[in-house]
């Protein structure tokens, strides 16, 4: 299985990181790619919650669907969800962590055992587009959550 992990520390406490990641309808204002997601059953950030989005997924599906569902939550500390396609599941873990007065937040992304194309493009493009994407989006969140 497949996993990008990556760390950025942000200079706010976590109880202004926080809403940030346990709100997933706010995300999208924190992602290099435009996608759109929808809470459809549950209350906002709340285990159980569900919510449908669409976005881009490489190399060429600007309308890819996820059922997402929030599945851990551990206020201002982690936020776990996992997000369903036709390839199995990929989960989506935040953790947070205080360092003196700034908050260290880690995504790890799990992704299933993709199948057809997936299967062989995620080995090539992981390291090289996932990891700077990956980047590019804790650097966005880092802003939104410094009020820049």
């Amino acid at each position: 299985m497949a996993q990008l992990l990556l760390s950025e520390t942000i200079d706010a406490p976590a109880s202004a990181v926080w809403p940030w990641i346990a709100d997933i309808t706010k995300h999208s204002q924190w992602s290099p790619k435009p996608y759109s997601v929808q809470l459809t059953s549950g209350t906002n950030g709340a285990v159980g919650s569900k919510y449908s989005s669409v976005g881009f997924v490489p190399p060429s599906d600007k309308n890819h669907k996820n059922e997402v569902e929030v599945t851990e939550v551990v206020p201002n500390s982690k936020f776990v969800f996992r997000a369903h396609d036709e390839n199995g599941y990929f989960i989506n873990t935040f953790t947070l962590q205080t360092v003196g007065s700034a908050t260290q937040v880690t995504f790890q992304h799990d992704f299933p055992k993709m199948k057809g194309i997936g299967r062989v493009l995620l080995p090539l493009l992981l390291p090289i587009t996932g990891v700077k994407e990956g980047k590019v989006r804790l650097a966005m969140l880092k802003a939104k959550a410094e009020g820049k």
